[in-house]
């Protein structure tokens, strides 16, 4: 296998009903200096979401959900007067499908934009066979066609490949990218230098707005397979930190704020998901429903003494795909890396 090419179980590998029909215009929140969080209507709402960023007439979008998504951001654009032709960037935090399953579908779409992705995911953008093959492989072509739809080829000549410490400037507006490994190797983070701000995609973890509690987040890594590096996730969490910034955007979902409080979080949950899965190494062929079940007890027992009131079904529900997911992540890890 190609280790730089994500393997179909990181981008949900279970059954789901259909996705939702789009409203004429999805779920978005408005924050202030120019940045949107646009509903991608990727299998319920507020599960991932695609970030608008405006500056002077121009914009960009920070990942893309999937081709389903096209059209209800479409539909939010027009609603902010911008047309396709003022979409100055897509960006992609990283390759996973949920993030840039619909970026050949916007490039197709929005005429002037460059589509920015890290070196190591580029290729899979130009040519997305092997990407199409892997998901293909998990879910079977019909599941496959009805979540994910077409994926579109990027013309190269597009292309902006963005290693660490790109700078771009979105209409006056500094843009940095930094190299943030631990969830994907293909991973990049933006920090918005003028308000100090990143968009993180999955590097600062999950943070769902139905277990905010008095306006205080609850937020938790993403381990999915097949990249999972828990030291580079710790490295990685460390420096967008010493960046001192006010805010993180994330794709699962939205903005959330009290970084510093999280990131000791997300170091403790990170090490405590390490402990799970070498606790359970030798654990046998029961090894991935063992580390399921004892991941979800801990989120669950976690969102709980965070104070939220949800009923426990309720919570256990919303965590379903992550824990899952989590799940499997580490029992590559544990194969992989873990073991030596």
């Amino acid at each position: 296998m190609n280790n730089d090419l994500p393997a179909g179980a990181e981008m949900g590998a279970k059954s789901h009903p259909s996705p939702p029909s789009h409203p004429p215009v999805p779920h978005t929140t408005d924050y202030e200096n120019g940045v949107s969080a646009i509903d991608a209507d990727y299998l319920r709402r507020g599960l991932a979401a695609i970030h608008l960023i405006q500056e002077n007439g121009q914009a960009a979008l920070v990942d893309t959900g999937t081709s389903s998504s096209v059209a209800g951001v479409m539909n939010a654009l027009r609603e902010k007067n911008l047309t396709p032709a003022d979409v100055a960037y897509v960006f992609l935090t990283h390759i996973h499908l949920d993030h840039a399953g619909g970026a050949g579908e916007f490039m197709h779409q929005f005429p002037n934009a460059r589509l920015v992705v890290h070196p190591r995911g580029a290729r899979h953008m130009i040519d997305p066979a092997r990407l199409i093959a892997s998901a293909t492989s998990v879910y079977g072509e019909a599941e496959f066609r009805r979540i994910y739809s077409t994926i579109r080829p990027v013309d190269p000549n597009r292309i902006i490949e963005a290693p660490d410490g790109l700078r771009l400037d979105l209409n006056g507006r500094p843009l940095l990218f930094l190299d943030t490994p631990g969830h994907a190797r293909h991973h990049y983070c933006i920090l918005d230098e003028r308000y100090q701000s990143f968009f993180t995609g999955d590097t600062f973890g999950i943070s769902y707005r139905e277990f905010d509690v008095d306006g205080i987040e609850f937020v938790f890594p993403t381990t999915t397979p097949v990249q999972f590096d828990p030291a580079a996730a710790h490295a990685s969490l460390e420096r967008l930190m010493s960046y001192h910034p006010s805010y993180a955007f994330l794709t699962h979902y939205g903005r959330i704020g009290h970084l510093a409080r999280h990131a000791a979080e997300m170091h403790d949950l990170i090490d405590v998901h390490v402990t799970l899965a070498l606790k359970l190494r030798d654990h046998g062929p029961g090894r991935l429903a063992a580390l399921t079940e004892e991941l979800g007890a801990l989120l669950l027992d976690r969102i709980i003494n965070h104070g939220c009131k949800l009923p426990e079904e309720e919570i256990r529900s919303l965590l379903d795909l992550d824990v899952r997911l989590n799940a499997q992540g580490l029992e590559n890890w544990l194969d992989h890396a873990g073991a030596r």
